[in-house]
């Protein structure tokens, strides 16, 4: 990429990041532009101490950042439902202690430029943390999942995110031959629970850290 041409491609990320930000603040989310993954991997940082119970949503971008890993080299309590060798027993009981715990750790499928936070769950438990119940909630998201509304947000998971995700996961769902949603109705489908946050949920403490790069789906 040329100087000119990363110059520009900065210039975009600042101006629409600076935009989504100043939406959420608007519907009472704590919300920050940062330009790069390092500055915000130090403010998600920030919020894990020692011993603290710390709960992740299954992010890509989170763990692009490497703050599992560094969590755990400071010391906190890594709920990860993700982790390897759990039984399934294990997983749901680490999916119903992120519910509780300290710090809840995710990103967006989608973030609007009406402020508003966009996001679909298979099992719901993404959605719920982000809802009510962890101390603290950070979600980081890339401005490559900035759209304009609702309308856009739903075309960003079916054409984008779902396809993805289901890769990722290799389910043998229909988006994962088309790359496109098709409205499965299979039992493999991790595309049920929808939610749409227009405003910072009442009792949550929750922080939205706008990041000038692309990350995750």
């Amino acid at each position: 990429m040329s100087q000119v041409t990363a110059g520009v491609a900065a210039w975009r990320d600042e101006t629409i990041g600076a935009a989504a930000v100043k939406a959420l603040l608007k519907n009472g989310f704590d919300a920050v532009y940062v330009s790069n993954v390092e500055e915000a991997a130090q403010r998600v940082m920030s919020y894990i101490e020692k011993g603290k119970t710390i709960g992740f949503g299954g992010s890509t971008t989170i763990k692009a950042m490497g703050i599992p890993e560094k969590a755990q080299e400071l010391g906190a309590i890594l709920l990860d439902h993700n982790a390897p060798g759990l039984t399934a027993e294990k997983k749901l009981e680490i999916l119903r202690s992120q519910l509780t715990c300290d710090v809840f750790i995710s990103s967006s499928n989608a973030v609007t430029l009406e402020g508003y936070l966009v996001n679909v769950d298979g099992n719901g438990n993404r959605v719920a943390a982000l809802t009510f119940g962890p101390k603290k909630t950070v979600v980081v998201v890339g401005t490559n999942k900035i759209v304009r509304n609702l309308q856009e947000a739903q075309e960003r998971m079916e054409t984008i995110a779902s396809p993805m995700n289901n890769k990722r996961l290799d389910k043998p769902n229909p988006c994962v031959k088309t790359g496109l949603c098709q409205d499965c109705a299979l039992e493999t489908r991790i595309c049920r629970a929808y939610q749409v946050l227009r405003r910072r949920p009442s009792l949550s403490d929750f922080t939205v850290i706008v990041v000038g790069a692309s990350l995750g789906f």
